[in-house]
């Protein structure tokens, strides 16, 4: 694992809510020349911390939606039977994230189509492609209530990060 410092979380936390942003104004944001500053990005990205960039948009703005959350149990509890469902989820643009997931289900899976009708479809055809689900429950999401970017970074590394600062300012 990367041990970041708190630069490291100031580029993480500006990067989270405001993905254009330049290189040269990401380095004022953070108080920190451009040359430093840009390198330390490249470690983040080469490490895998910062795995893309992308924009956040509103569906309902964009096109009828409905949002789908699904729970799955699997029949068969062995290796080959998570792996094939895994692969077959990868493929389906309906998935826009799907979970493995402990305590008596298997997978939690989130979804998005146009309508329920499409919805249903999709499930249908999943169910058709004896992938060994025995049992699914739907829950559809009526409203956004909360949709973070990331998460809180600074409550996550709470106590990973060092307390000396002062030594990564030229950095």
């Amino acid at each position: 694992m990367l041990k970041l410092d708190n630069r490291d979380l100031e580029i993480l936390k500006v990067l989270a809510e405001e993905g254009r942003i330049s290189k040269a104004d990401l380095a004022k944001r953070i108080n920190l020349s451009p040359s430093p500053c840009w390198k330390r990005l490249e470690r983040l990205e080469a490490a895998g911390i910062i795995k893309g960039y992308g924009a956040r948009f509103s569906l309902k703005n964009l096109a009828p939606h409905v949002t789908v959350f699904v729970t799955l149990e699997l029949e068969h509890h062995r290796a080959e039977y998570f792996q094939a469902f895994e692969r077959a989820i990868r493929n389906c643009d309906e998935v826009v994230a799907c979970w493995a997931i402990g305590g008596g289900l298997d997978y939690l899976m989130q979804t998005v189509t146009r309508d329920i009708d499409s919805y249903q479809r999709f499930m249908d055809a999943l169910l058709d492609r004896g992938l060994g689900v025995v049992r699914y429950f739907t829950y559809v999401v009526t409203k956004p209530v909360k949709q973070s970017a990331a998460p809180a970074l600074d409550m996550l590394l709470a106590g990973m990060l060092g307390t000396d600062t002062t030594a990564d300012n030229s950095e």
